[in-house]
């Protein structure tokens, strides 16, 4: 982690649902592999943010934290560069949540995107901490003094409600104390379940970081492919073959994907083979990641260890954006 302070600040985090997908790692991780080594990062495993849709469900959360944070750490998320933290041990957050709620107008957190669509889904079991999750989020970044929150196009709306707030806060006490968050513009792909449609745990179409070379086969092979190969010496169409084809980029190479596009386009290779080859690349891929997990998951000391340290560290950092804020509001 540097010290330098002139460096920009980042802040970004995950609810804990268990263990990650590789839509995880291609979606988010990947992309914190490389800014851990640019700015002065913050990643936080949002366990309140779980219990907006998930109060009811807590027997897991526990575990759900420590699977997150193993996967994190196996992928090469690095204690020694970011801070890795757990929201709830960092109280100061639910302080400062309080503290900007009261500002902020309730229109503005009803016309946030996010929330909208949680709305709909849960609208017979929508509670005040649900309503509550876009200035929950807005606090886990300024709380860190966060610069720049790594997100994609379709999420810019999304942080929007953030900079509403700081820029309402700042006007309102005339200070500059919170920094107003710009988003870091992240390409961010969108990775294929086994049945096509995108990558969820939800969805039951997922494959695991954590799983082991058995289970990822037993998956792959069920991935759907060009639904008019239906004989295996049918000519395919790769650009059909939505959950295999595009994934020999991600884990094989040029000439890999050229020929598997060439041999399913003149019937060469069936669908079968085609997952067999690429569950391959997908096993040599990920064996350091899970080698390295399966040795952290034999030490959960320094697991936890890690953890608290972090939190130490959030923690000090957000104290201080809370006293500043304090101060401001004249709530000391």
């Amino acid at each position: 982690m540097s010290d330098n302070t002139s460096q920009k600040t980042v802040m970004s985090g995950m609810r804990p649902t268990g263990r990650l997908h590789l839509g995880h790692y291609f979606g988010v991780l990947k992309n914190w592999l490389t800014l851990q080594s640019q700015y002065d990062c913050y990643f936080e495993i949002a366990d309140w943010h779980a219990l907006t849709t998930r109060y009811d469900k807590t027997q897991d959360l526990r575990q759900n934290i420590t699977e997150m944070a193993l996967d994190w750490l196996a992928v090469g998320v690095d204690p020694n560069k970011a801070t890795l933290y757990v929201q709830s041990d960092v109280p100061e957050i639910a302080e400062l949540h309080l503290l900007l709620s009261m500002l902020t107008p309730n229109q503005w957190v009803a016309g946030d995107p996010t929330l909208k669509d949680m709305v709909k889904m849960l609208s017979d079991d929508l509670t005040y901490g649900l309503l509550g999750y876009p200035v929950l989020q807005t606090v886990d970044i300024v709380i860190m003094k966060g610069d720049l929150v790594p997100v994609g196009k379709d999420q810019l709306a999304h942080l929007e409600i953030s900079r509403d707030i700081v820029r309402r806060f700042n006007h309102v006490y005339q200070t500059d104390i919170l920094p107003e968050p710009q988003p870091l513009l992240t390409d961010i792909p969108m990775l294929a379940g086994l049945d096509g449609n995108k990558m969820g745990k939800s969805a039951n179409n997922a494959v695991f970081l954590a799983e082991s070379e058995e289970e990822t086969w037993q998956k792959l092979r069920t991935a759907v492919t060009d639904p008019a190969r239906i004989k295996k010496d049918d000519p395919g169409t790769p650009e059909k073959c939505v959950a295999v084809y595009p994934l020999y980029p991600v884990f094989g190479n040029e000439a890999a994907t050229k020929l598997a596009a060439d041999e399913c386009a003149t019937a060469k290779r069936g669908c079968m083979d085609c997952k067999k080859t690429l569950n391959e690349f997908v096993i040599e891929s990920l064996k350091p990641m899970r080698q390295k997990r399966a040795e952290l998951a034999n030490d959960p000391a320094y697991v936890q260890q890690v953890l608290t340290a972090g939190a130490e560290r959030a923690r000090e950092r957000a104290s201080q954006t809370l006293a500043e804020v304090k101060r401001a509001m004249k709530v000391v």
